[in-house]
């Protein structure tokens, strides 16, 4: 398959046009939103979903989120509710995505089985106008291979998914860099089911109670279906093997000075000349979240083009704000720390 690539900020608007037509012919285009690239589909269409499925080698028990350019779109395919309404009020459009009942005309290979479907709103101009251009909603995961870090910019889906689909729109680098909050609603507030942009305290002010599932932090067991894209599969791992590594940045750095093989280290802005012999990469700064989160699957994907045996990483806080960074890089690691701490 020939993939046709386009840089949004030199293309005219028919080629909109021309990728909302492969939407609803069935076939997969790549686009930016503003947390990471999806890989798109007729959310609509069962088999547009086994080739997404195909295209990623991602298990079809990982449910998709659904894309639409408006919250109230959602009404078409989903059983919404005045909490997703003052929800999308706050947060829509934007990095959130809501777990709502869904109706028959979604097809349960989208939901990954789930009589439920994930809905989003993306504030990214590009995402909308393909999601109007294609005049149904899209299914989209990540547009990666299954496990490799997700893509930030359009040459990382390039390199993924060149021949495999129908069409990449690059729209330059994503604003966020890690993948949409997503939560299930409870009577009394939310549970958290992938932490993202969009932290806790934010989603109190609107709900009330906000409560984190264990697989944020830890895998869903074996045989159980997720809830969300991200909560079982090891996910974002670059080639060579990343080992998280917790203590002060004095032990930090004398562990890595010590180390005798060839490493990377993903270092704090801060402490980038503290290392001797290791390949450096800027992980951002030790106090911002969100920068660290920018840069993080861009620099894991970087890993891949150096030669390293390891890779080390501080390991984040679980903290409200960190949560995000916290789980995109334990599961990279495959959940291997070393502590260092007396």
């Amino acid at each position: 398959m020939k993939t046709e690539y386009y840089l949004l900020s030199e293309c005219e608007d028919n080629v909109f046009e021309r990728a909302g037509q492969i939407i609803r012919e069935g076939g997969l285009v790549a686009f930016p939103t503003e947390t990471v690239y999806g890989l798109g589909g007729d959310a609509y269409d069962p088999t547009a979903a086994e080739r997404i499925f195909a295209a990623k080698g991602r298990p079809s028990d990982n449910p998709l989120i659904v894309h639409v350019a408006r919250p109230s779109d959602a009404e078409s395919f989903a059983v919404t509710n005045d909490t997703y309404y003052k929800l999308a009020e706050h947060f829509m459009p934007g990095p959130l995505t809501v777990i709502l009942e869904k109706k028959d005309n979604i097809p349960k290979s989208v939901t990954g089985g789930l009589d439920t479907v994930a809905v989003r709103c993306p504030s990214n101009v590009y995402a909308r106008r393909l999601i109007e251009a294609a005049g149904v909603p899209i299914a989209a995961p990540s547009a990666n291979i299954s496990g490799k870090p997700s893509p930030t910019n359009g040459r990382h889906v390039y390199e993924d998914m060149e021949g495999k689909i129908a069409m990449i729109l690059d729209g330059g680098d994503c604003a966020i860099g890690v993948e949409s909050t997503v939560i299930r609603l409870e009577e009394d507030g939310c549970t958290i089911l992938r932490p993202g942009e969009v932290i806790a305290r934010e989603l109190a002010r609107v709900v009330g109670n906000v409560y984190v599932a264990e697989a944020v932090t830890d895998p869903a067991a074996a045989g159980e279906n997720p809830q969300s894209p991200g909560m079982k599969y090891r996910h974002y791992a670059p080639k060579a093997k990343l080992v998280l590594v917790d203590g002060t940045d004095e032990e930090f750095a004398g562990f890595i000075n010590e180390y005798s093989g060839r490493c990377a280290v993903l270092s704090y802005s801060e402490n980038l000349g503290d290392y001797k012999n290791a390949l450096v990469l800027d992980a951002g700064s030790r106090e911002s979240a969100h920068e660290q989160m920018k840069k993080l699957f861009s620099v894991l994907r970087s890993c891949d083009e150096i030669d390293c045996e390891i890779i080390f990483a501080h390991l984040p806080p679980k903290t409200d704000d960190f949560l995000a960074l916290y789980n995109r890089i334990i599961r990279a690691a495959g959940s291997e720390v070393i502590y260092l701490a007396k």
